[in-house]
């Protein structure tokens, strides 16, 4: 099995991302509120068999070098999540087709607030692009998709989530190894317990490093002494990111593919993610991207941003109508005028979610019809 820096997957639910209409993809459900403002789930909570697990862990985390010290001072504010628990039993595969996870990956938002963090950062960028040959657009691309440019970095305590996770046990050995490696970051000064906070899984900063992932390529890019890649500065962070992609390969001066538009040349490597849609021809850079989250939909994502971040435009392939007949312009419009009726869908991007299946089985309630929750061209007749 390939070790990506996740070291393992979630599924397109997993890439950063969030949408209006899906209900909330984003993942693993990166929470941007306070720590006080924590669902009481993924607060401590009493656990004797938890206690019981930490004891025996302190003696292992001692063997593998962890001081007494930051033992006593790290898990002195750590607790069993529930929540956690909760959250990794159910995750969900969402079978989003290439269309949809570009609609979200690559939504107008997502493209104004990337050109605006670019523009913010670009003398940082610059000097990452020279110093580890990553185009600066690539790396706010994967920043974007991440973190949505630092706004969704996580606040769950981290020592508190992946104990949790590692006294589970589903993937206890995964999930210890994680924990000794926060606590090494403890141990080396690079962060405090009550700033190291992340996702339910244990990603961390702007552009979601777990632990092990750290340990192994973040940097100090501001020379002050810490790899800070949580702090609102994103600058250790995004020279972590380059770090990263430049030691699993990433080729200077060679972009990760393009659109295709009518026949390829010979010898090029060709992707058709979504049958009759856009093609696109990848270079190994492509295959670097992956190895950041080991997902095509995921690589096309980050570099389909970035050309739109350095000012390129939408793809020129239109999509083919989905299974129930709708292109992307006739869904926007069924949940604009569903939401114009009353119907909330959480907003319109085309890209059919559980709030807009919810919006859809009410309105065929409201007018006397089985509540299917499936769009359709007669539906969308039905709303005009």
């Amino acid at each position: 099995m390939t070790l990506t820096r996740r070291g393992f997957g979630f599924g397109l639910a997993a890439f950063g991302l969030t949408a209006c209409s899906t209900g909330g993809t984003s993942a693993p459900n990166l929470v941007t509120r306070s720590a006080s403002d924590l669902p009481a789930d993924l607060r401590p909570t009493p656990n004797a068999a938890y206690d019981q697990w930490v004891t025996g862990f302190q003696q292992r985390a001692r063997a593998a070098g962890i001081s007494q010290s930051t033992l006593s001072s790290a898990l002195r504010r750590t607790g069993y999540l529930p929540g956690v628990i909760k959250r990794d039993r159910n995750q969900t595969e969402f079978k989003r087709s290439l269309e949809d996870y570009l609609s979200i990956a690559a939504s107008d938002q997502r493209v104004q607030k990337g050109r605006a963090a670019y523009a913010r950062h670009q003398s940082t960028l610059r000097q990452l692009e020279q110093t580890y040959g990553v185009a600066a657009e690539i790396i706010t691309a994967i920043w974007g998709l991440e973190s949505f440019y630092g706004d969704r970095r996580g606040n769950i305590p981290v020592i508190s989530s992946t104990s949790t996770l590692a006294f589970d046990g589903r993937r206890g050995a995964f999930f210890e190894k994680q924990l000794i490696a926060a606590l090494k970051i403890l141990q080396n000064g690079d962060t405090t317990v009550s700033q190291m906070t992340g996702s339910w899984a244990g990603a961390m900063g702007h552009t979601q490093f777990i632990p092990t992932s750290y340990q192994a390529f973040a940097v100090d890019f501001t020379g002050d002494g810490r790899r800070d890649i949580w702090s609102d500065d994103p600058t250790d962070a995004l020279a972590s990111t380059a770090a990263y992609l430049a030691k699993n390969g990433w080729r200077r001066n060679l972009g990760w593919g393009e659109e295709v538009i009518g026949q390829a040349s010979a010898g090029q490597t060709i992707l058709e993610p979504q049958k009759g849609g856009p093609r696109f021809a990848v270079t190994p850079n492509f295959r670097v991207i992956k190895r950041y989250n080991n997902s095509d939909a995921y690589a096309i994502g980050v570099g389909h941003l970035a050309d739109r971040i350095a000012g390129a435009g939408p793809l020129r392939t239109p999509f083919p109508p989905d299974q129930n007949g709708l292109v992307k312009a006739q869904r926007v419009e069924l949940q604009e005028r569903l939401t114009a009726k009353g119907f909330d869908t959480g907003g319109a991007d085309g890209v059919i979610g559980p709030k807009s299946t919810a919006a859809i089985r009410a309105f065929q309630s409201s007018i006397g019809q089985n509540p299917t929750g499936i769009p359709s061209p007669q539906l969308l007749v039905q709303l005009r």
